[in-house]
Parts: structure tokens; sequence; C-alpha cells
């Protein structure tokens, strides 16, 4: 991924939207509180329109999808207006996939040597997922040695509290978070909640 994309903002949302109804107005809110880059994953039937709105209605979102674990959902994210792919894991066929899409993507790696592999194909900026689950900061913070070269977005169980611990660590660009669009927050339609959060998130950094 382009490491513009990942310095836009210190967290990427990680959105789950069950009705393409209220992408827009999702959105705007996360963008309006200054959070720009946003993760819609491939989670729901509705992900897919519900990027194609953003990508149509908000113009300063910079729109993509999550949960990418197909090829299948390379095209079904190239044909939504998706501006760049974020996948769980990466296999050699999804791989593939994604560098012929033509978009920025972000290949989950959860061991030293699926980075490894995944920087032999020449991407230095992956995801660190399940961030938490697989060791956090502490085994982020051991593979900056003998990694030095490639930078992460750590996503998985962080939260409000944990990101500027992740974001204080050198080889650390952003971290996803799913706090910012909680399901119950989000079929409420509470925009404005949601854009408190955003501006909260937007606002961190590493911790002093």
């Amino acid at each position: 991924m382009s490491t513009n994309l990942l310095d836009l903002a210190p967290v990427v949302p990680v959105v789950v939207l069950p009705d393409a109804g209220s992408a827009v107005p999702v959105a705007r809110a996360l963008v309006d509180g200054g959070l720009p880059v946003i993760e819609v994953t491939l989670r729901t039937p509705a992900a897919a329109e519900a990027v194609r709105r953003i990508a149509a209605e908000v113009p300063d979102a910079v729109v993509g999808t999550g949960t990418v674990r197909t090829p299948e959902d390379v095209k079904a994210s190239v044909a939504a207006g998706a501006r760049f792919l974020v996948s769980p894991g990466a296999t050699p066929r999804l791989l593939d996939a994604m560098e012929d899409s033509g978009l920025d993507f972000l290949p989950g790696t959860s061991s030293i040597s699926e980075m490894m592999a995944v920087a032999e194909r020449g991407h230095r900026a992956l995801k660190f997922f399940p961030a938490e689950a697989a060791g956090g900061r502490p085994f982020l913070k051991s593979v900056a040695g003998p990694l030095p070269d490639l930078r992460f977005c750590p996503t998985g169980g962080i939260t409000v509290d944990t990101a500027p611990d992740y974001l204080a660590l050198p080889n650390v660009a952003c971290v996803g978070g799913s706090w910012l669009t909680p399901a119950d927050t989000v079929a409420a339609g509470d925009v404005d909640r949601i854009r408190e959060l955003a501006a909260a998130a937007a606002a961190l950094g590493p911790r002093p």
C-alpha cells in the first residue's frame, strides 16, 4: 500500500455495515471527524453497495474494502469503486489478484515468515492481524530489528486506550480500529457519536 495512504490518519476505521443505507451518513461522520481512510469489511451482503455509495457520494473519503479473502472479493471491490484492499492473510493466489487489481492494498500477516514472504514480492506496507492475539506491541517491537524496512497497520483488538502505545512504535504507521463505529451506534444512526469518536481518534499520537 502507498505510504501516503497509511499516513493520512493515525487510525483507519474498520466498519461493518449491515445496511447500505447507513453507509453515506457513517462515512461523512468519520470524514468530518478527521478520518478520511475508511475500510468497509466484506462481512455483510450490503458491503459492496455500501462502498459504491460512499465512493459516489462522499468525495473526501478514501474508501476501501477489508476482509478480502479471494480473487472474487478483489473483483467485487474494484467494481464497487474501492480505492484500496485489506486482507486478513496473504496467500499467493490472493496476492496475485490484489497485485493485478491496480489498487493499493494491505496484505495481512501475523508471523515473521509471512512478513518475509510478502516482502519478497516487493511489498513494504503490511497489516498485522489479529494484532492483540498474535503478540501485540511486543511482537511488532521485536520484528523492527530484523525487518527494519517494513511498516505496519496493526488491527484486531486495539482500543482507543492501547492505540497510542502501538503508534509509538517506529514501524507502525497507523492502526485499524473497530471501536469507531459500534454496531448499536450505527444501527441507531447516531452520527454525532461517530463523529466524536473519529475526532478523538484523529487526535491520537504516541503516548508521551
